[in-house]
């Protein structure tokens, strides 16, 4: 008898477990303070890239944005474009023209030609933007958050709109760790206080209800939140989730390799793919709701 207690005791827990998670829980409203609209500039010059901390030197100044771009900012974009005729509404997704990247022919290589590319999708229950046939909103609650569910044509997208980029792979990791070759963006160890990772058990997890969700941009910025205390996660020159929340698109395309790079580890993301010199890639039509973005740009 008490084995089959036992066995019912382990069988409810895996069903609970396995249970769908509630997307449309509601969701904390935090102020961070730390501004989405605000640029920092990285100077030209060498730092320490990579697992090795090879010598790197990038001889331009640039901009970058101090968070990920919002549901709010990426939102306005849409409407915006979608007025001008920039972009429009296909088949269960918003899509954009791309030109094209060149094709070498490598094995495994797809071709992308020019032509309509999704770049985010309309129906997805994941998503935290809706579309009412008219016009793009944020759902309630998730303006301040990381805009995901977004693929790399989408991100490209909203920062061409503006005159902007994305950054490329060098640039991301230089504002990341700055030039002395640490290993997160605020130095050299990882708590669940410093980034929003699997099982970091920051307010907005809840694996067995909610599962795990992102973090408003910025809230690793030393603030204590209803008792949760979190350390002022920045990067050198003050970027912040550089670490853990979101992966984020990057802008290189390499000759014979058709994937697009991402950096910075997700909330989904095991704690060693939160080190700066970690690399994720997937097709540029991918997208989930651990991916997102920020912008670069140079004057």
């Amino acid at each position: 008898m008490k084995r089959l207690v036992l066995a019912l005791g382990v069988l409810a827990a895996f069903v609970a477990a396995c249970a769908p998670v509630d997307v449309n829980a509601p969701v904390p409203a935090y102020e961070t303070g730390v501004d989405p609209s605000a640029w920092v500039q990285v100077p030209a010059g060498e730092f320490l890239a990579g697992q090795h901390d090879d010598r790197v030197v990038i001889d331009y100044d640039y901009q970058i944005m101090v968070t990920d771009v919002t549901v709010a900012q990426f939102v306005g974009f849409l409407n915006a474009a979608l007025a001008e005729g920039a972009v429009r509404i296909g088949a269960r997704t918003v899509v954009g023209t791309y030109p094209g990247d060149p094709y070498a022919g490598a094995r495994h290589e797809v071709r992308i030609g020019a032509g309509d590319y999704t770049l985010a999708p309309l129906d997805d229950p994941a998503s935290r933007f809706a579309f009412d046939g008219q016009a793009f909103a944020v759902k309630r609650g998730w303006e301040d958050h990381p805009m995901t569910n977004v693929t790399w044509f989408g991100a490209r997208a909203h920062c061409s709109y503006h005159g902007w980029r994305l950054p490329v792979d060098v640039e991301w990791e230089k504002a990341a760790r700055g030039t002395d070759g640490r290993a997160y963006p605020w130095g050299d160890e990882l708590t669940r206080h410093h980034a929003n990772f699997y099982r970091s058990r920051d307010p907005f997890e809840a694996m067995s209800t909610l599962g795990s969700r992102t973090t408003p941009v910025g809230f690793y910025d030393g603030k204590t939140f209803e008792g949760f205390a979190t350390y002022n996660a920045a990067s050198p020159y003050g970027l912040y989730d550089m670490a853990g929340n979101v992966w984020q698109w990057t802008g290189d395309i390499l000759p014979g390799f058709s994937d697009r790079f991402m950096r910075g580890g997700s909330k989904d993301s095991y704690t060693k793919d939160l080190r700066v010199w970690v690399r994720n890639s997937a097709p540029p039509v991918y997208y989930g709701p651990g991916v997102g973005f920020r912008c670069a740009r140079q004057d």
